[in-house]
């Protein structure tokens, strides 16, 4: 039995049809990421589930159980929101335990529940501090440890991270992280942060104009992106495309005489004459001295140090390319060179539908 079940979910307001058919079936224990730009619908679609608001069409059932028409809290999950929604007027431990006082859990055992949660998110020294005298991370894990003290079997988080600085939200990713694996609770998780996506999920949907472009590992989602939007979508810089057309065999970069041998596995499927977009990560790139099977003679046009890499913009004819090189690579700005890369490394999709092939 799964864990959280959506089937064929569609949401309208008036003729406006923000959700096109949603399914997505989770098992016990993975985390799952809905990641998209805004207005994709990825927050609709939790708020469905979180019964915050209705689905047109379609049906949604935790542990097997349809909850459409159900409060929110006999849904048996429990949310935490971009905002932290603390009580200011109440401690640390009121507010964890707010849930469990409102359901009449006697307080003893309120108490231990508290505490064992604070000690989990290693904030017992605050249980006596109310939100205002908090930081942000500190106040982001009290409306986690909220969420986790009720025990839910879903776990909703929309964008929880977003209001935290860079080196916050990079703690409080590992904590997720270090949270998820010690407890194996079904999550779904809302971001437009592929970062976030790609280090805490187990599986991905990415999702574009109400529709899921892609459901896979961050390993099928990163490596073989199934569309164009979804290529471009995840990874930083993105996947560099490149214009071609199947000529002789080979792959013709348009405006350009470069011409590369197209990897076997794409013989039956890219025919001659069709035009394709070939699409290389910029981690893929290496500087070559020239010469190799699939070699790209380019001009330097940006040079930027990151620290660990160098993000190197050049131009192949009228086309740019991105790659990231060691930081000790010798390139400047008008010099000529070229990027040699492996044949593993290239995927190539359909201009006109926008899928791989």
């Amino acid at each position: 039995m799964s864990a959280l079940e959506i089937r064929d979910v569609r949401k309208n307001y008036g003729s406006v049809e923000t959700l096109k058919g949603i399914d997505i079936a989770l098992e016990n224990g993975e985390f799952l990421v809905l990641l998209g730009s805004s207005g994709c619908g990825k927050s609709t679609l939790l708020n469905i589930i979180a019964g915050l608001a209705e689905a047109t069409s379609g049906d949604v059932l935790i542990g097997g159980r349809s909850v459409l028409g159900v409060h929110p809290k006999n849904r048996d999950i429990a949310m935490v929101f971009q905002s932290y929604a603390l009580y200011p007027n109440l401690t640390v431990s009121r507010n964890i335990g707010f849930g469990l006082e409102m359901r009449k859990v006697p307080a003893a055992e309120r108490d231990k529940a508290v505490r064992e949660t604070a000690k989990l998110l290693q904030i017992e020294n605050l249980l006596d501090r109310k939100p205002g005298q908090l930081s942000g991370g500190q106040r982001q894990r009290v409306a986690i440890g909220r969420a986790l003290v009720r025990k839910p079997q879903v776990f909703l988080f929309d964008e929880p991270l977003s209001n935290l600085d860079a080196k916050l939200r990079l703690e409080m990713r590992t904590e997720l992280k270090r949270l998820h694996e010690m407890l194996r609770t079904t999550v779904v998780y809302v971001t437009h942060d592929q970062i976030e996506a790609m280090t805490l999920a187990t599986r991905i949907a990415v999702m574009r104009d109400g529709r899921i472009e892609q459901l896979g590992t961050p390993e099928e989602i990163y490596n073989h992106p199934a569309t164009l939007y979804v290529a471009g979508f995840v990874g930083a810089p993105s996947m560099n495309m490149l214009e071609a057309v199947v000529e002789d065999g080979k792959l013709a970069i348009v405006g350009t005489d470069v011409r590369l041998a197209l990897p076997a596995r794409y013989a039956d499927t890219a025919r001659e004459g069709a035009s394709v977009v070939a699409g290389i990560r910029p981690e893929a790139l290496r500087l070559s001295p020239g010469g190799a099977e699939l070699s790209l003679p380019v001009e330097i046009d940006v040079v930027e140090l990151t620290g660990p890499e160098q993000v190197t913009t050049a131009r192949i004819g009228a086309q740019k390319l991105t790659a990231t090189l060691p930081p000790q690579a010798r390139v400047a700005k008008g010099q000529p060179c070229a990027f040699v890369f492996d044949a593993a490394a290239l995927r190539l999709f359909d201009p006109a539908t926008g899928k791989a092939f």
